[in-house]
């Protein structure tokens, strides 16, 4: 008598699909090894998966095609006909070769923070997929972990893994929290013609500047205050200045330029800085520029010991009328420039943007936003420019440049 798996048909049906590919496939390879197997099936050449069914009617158990993906088994295969499939009804499938009675229902709806990629057919379920910059951690969606600075991406994030970050080797950094970003190069000063500044580290890049320190100021508090009391004169002495200054240096197209670009008020004050650039040589010159040297001192002795952090240097210039330095500007310039000379830099930069007086506007700045030890020092600073010292050096300006053979005094600056 032969051998009837009538359990092990009941056992079949209640698998999931993929254990009904074994199961069919197992007891058709038993059954065949018994040599109690005959095959039916359609004339073709590739290869057909194959289950085992009992047929009643002969007695035998008889080796069936089994019914493709996108379809079910309706009919079992007889002696003169081969297995009947149907299609999946909507909102079923079978991803497989099979050998179930009937199809899987495809899934309800995707979880929370995730998306329908690919909607149900006859041949896939409905395929559920997180949103961008999530991964699914066991049933839940999960944001994708950002890497902190000093950390790059090395592996990114996919709907199903977590970012996988590694810390930045030498010569690279990372300055940002980030879940995409990887680590990148320090900046290459010597490339671009510059010299480094600071040093990169695994958070911040190289920070370049010129060859020419970038805390070079193109006109000094000491000159601003010398050369603004230049405001008050007549015109015609204007026209003297411009006289004096030397031809062969001095284009006379780049004196017409500042006439035009500047009110009366600035005008004078720009013609002076002309004179003394283009007279460093000569006697009047270097006497002139020794007194400014002195006054610098005098400068830096009022501010020099002056410990302000970036927070208290920001509210500084926030106090300061007209355009705003920006905060990016004030780090560099932190960075760049020695502590005495950090204050000095950005008032130059507030000028040059806004084109003010700054001596006049020290006395207008709201100190009250100050802290206290800087509040005082920039008051002294201001008193200092605005002293009798200055006006008096300014006044042997005047005789020196108009022809006086009298030789300066030199000047007490406290």
């Amino acid at each position: 008598m032969l051998y009837r798996p009538q359990p092990m048909q009941i056992r079949v049906k209640s698998m999931l699909p993929h254990v009904f590919h074994y199961f069919c496939d197992a007891v058709s390879l038993a059954l065949e090894d018994r040599g109690q197997l005959m095959s039916i099936s359609s004339a073709t050449e590739s290869p057909t998966p194959k289950y085992s069914h009992y047929d009643p009617i002969t007695d035998q158990y008889l080796q069936c095609d089994q019914c493709p993906p996108g379809t079910y088994i309706k009919l079992d295969c007889t002696m003169e006909k081969n297995t009947e499939c149907a299609p999946c009804p909507i909102l079923h499938y079978s991803d497989q070769w099979n050998c179930n009675r009937e199809c899987q229902f495809c899934s309800a709806v995707c979880k929370e923070l995730q998306y329908v990629k690919q909607e149900c057919n006859s041949t896939h379920n409905r395929l559920c997929e997180c949103n961008e910059g999530h991964f699914l951690d066991l049933e839940f969606c999960l944001p994708h972990k950002k890497c902190p600075p000093g950390f790059g991406v090395e592996q990114s994030g996919t709907p199903e893994s977590d970012t996988v970050c590694i810390q930045c080797p030498d010569g690279t950094f990372s300055s940002e929290m980030s879940s995409s970003e990887g680590c990148r190069s320090h900046t290459n000063c010597t490339k671009f013609g510059l010299k480094m500044a600071y040093k990169g580290n695994l958070e911040y890049d190289t920070l370049c500047q010129p060859e020419e320190s970038s805390c070079e100021i193109d006109v000094t508090l000491c000159e601003e205050a010398l050369f603004r009391f230049s405001g008050d004169l007549p015109d015609n002495w204007l026209t003297a200045i411009v006289q004096r200054l030397p031809t062969k240096m001095v284009a006379l197209n780049q004196i017409e330029l500042i006439k035009q670009k500047h009110d009366s008020h600035e005008l004078a004050f720009q013609l002076f800085k002309l004179w003394k650039d283009h007279n460093q040589e000569s006697e009047i010159g270097k006497h002139l520029s020794q007194e400014i040297q002195v006054c610098e001192k005098g400068v830096l002795k009022h501010i020099g010991r002056l410990n302000a952090t970036v927070k208290q240097l920001a509210t500084l210039m926030q106090s300061l009328p007209g355009k705003k330095i920006g905060k990016d500007v004030i780090e560099n310039t932190v960075v760049v420039c020695t502590k005495p000379k950090q204050v000095l830099k950005l008032l130059s930069l507030w000028r040059n943007k806004n084109g003010g007086n700054t001596i006049a506007l020290l006395k207008q700045i709201k100190t009250n936003r100050l802290p206290k030890m800087l509040r005082r020092r920039v008051k002294r600073l201001e008193r200092f420019l605005s002293s009798s010292a200055m006006h008096r050096l300014y006044q042997k300006l005047l005789v020196e440049i108009f022809g006086s053979q009298t030789k300066p005094a030199k000047l007490d600056w406290k």
